[in-house]
């Protein structure tokens, strides 16, 4: 065998094939047997059902290389999308092009991605007794992004019954599909960050300004819903690098005291504060250094780093 050139063979979509994963382990158990020089790329855009399959069969056989959204360089290189539309319309390339008809960009992100991936991504392989309820904690999570709100207070807003245990374990599986999470409170102590009301983030700003209600010219007139989009922005940014460099996110709040964003890798601390709209009070950030001192402090803004240069960072370089 060792006039064999190494060959590469690529499978697109091969979570959509019945059992692939028992079929792959064959074959790799196979080749390494037979010492055929064969390197396989599995690629698949269902995030849940793909890692599904690699941790049930392909134990021990497989590297991992994630692909989070498309950040604003590739976005402006590939549709001369500017830093406000990046903001607002986020990094879904396929919807790009279809940011200048409003009407046509939400029938895009609501059909093609958001119902896409519960359908496809959720409903398929997990049993959901209220999917009514997780649609509904879906849309609701994304408005709310940026924001802190309880999952008590959310049940108050949602039309179907469950409870908080529910609606955590909805946010898990939207979190797992890339759509958006619950951080939890930076402490020191690991049971007060489980119980801590959760901060919504989405992983692309577009599933934000969906529910928003307010185009793209209205939202950014708003001043207000414009800083949340900012802020929702900057952590969408930081939740894909985050899903590729391996480190954690939270957020801390003590009384009137915050800090938007606060970045663990190995018991290093980064500390990330957004300002948009020319706030300058860093109150909360200066707090939490008295209290964690943190390895970094980051401030995103006018009165730091500017949006444009944080989103063409990476940040694993902050823990350096």
């Amino acid at each position: 065998m060792e006039h064999l050139t190494e060959l590469l063979l690529v499978i697109d979509e091969v979570q959509k094939l019945k059992n692939w994963g028992e079929v792959v382990k064959k074959e790799w158990d196979d080749d390494t047997f037979n010492d055929i020089p064969l390197k396989v790329v599995l690629l698949g855009s269902s995030r849940v059902r793909l890692e599904k399959g690699l941790s049930e069969s392909l134990k021990g056989r497989f590297e991992t290389i994630k692909m989070p959204n498309w950040s604003l360089r590739e976005m402006q290189e590939a549709f001369g999308m500017t830093t406000d539309e990046y903001i607002y319309f986020g990094g879904y390339p396929g919807a790009a092009d279809l940011r200048y008809d409003f009407d046509r960009w939400q029938e895009y992100i609501s059909s093609s991605i958001v119902d896409a991936t519960i359908n496809n991504d959720i409903l398929v392989d997990t049993v959901i007794t209220k999917p009514a309820l997780l649609r509904q904690t879906f849309e609701l999570s994304s408005a709310y992004s940026g924001q802190q709100v309880s999952l008590t207070k959310m049940l108050g807003q949602l039309q179907d019954a469950g409870n908080t245990t529910t609606l955590t374990n909805y946010l898990e599986l939207l979190n797992q599909c890339g759509m958006v999470c619950g951080l939890s409170k930076y402490a020191v102590d690991k049971a007060r960050r489980r119980k801590s009301v959760p901060k919504y983030q989405v992983y692309n700003n577009a599933l934000m300004s969906l529910y928003c209600e307010h185009d793209f010219a209205a939202a950014k007139a708003d001043r207000k819903l414009w800083g949340r989009l900012y802020e929702s922005a900057v952590g969408a940014h930081i939740l894909n690098c985050a899903y590729t460099g391996r480190f954690k996110v939270y957020y801390w709040r003590d009384g009137n005291a915050e800090v938007d964003f606060v970045l663990v890798k190995d018991s290093i601390v980064v500390a990330v504060e957004v300002k948009s709209n020319h706030d300058k009070d860093t109150a909360g950030l200066h707090k939490f250094q008295d209290l964690f001192h943190p390895h970094r402090s980051v401030i995103v803004g006018d009165e730091g780093i500017t949006i444009e240069s944080f989103f063409g960072s990476d940040l694993k370089e902050l823990f350096l």
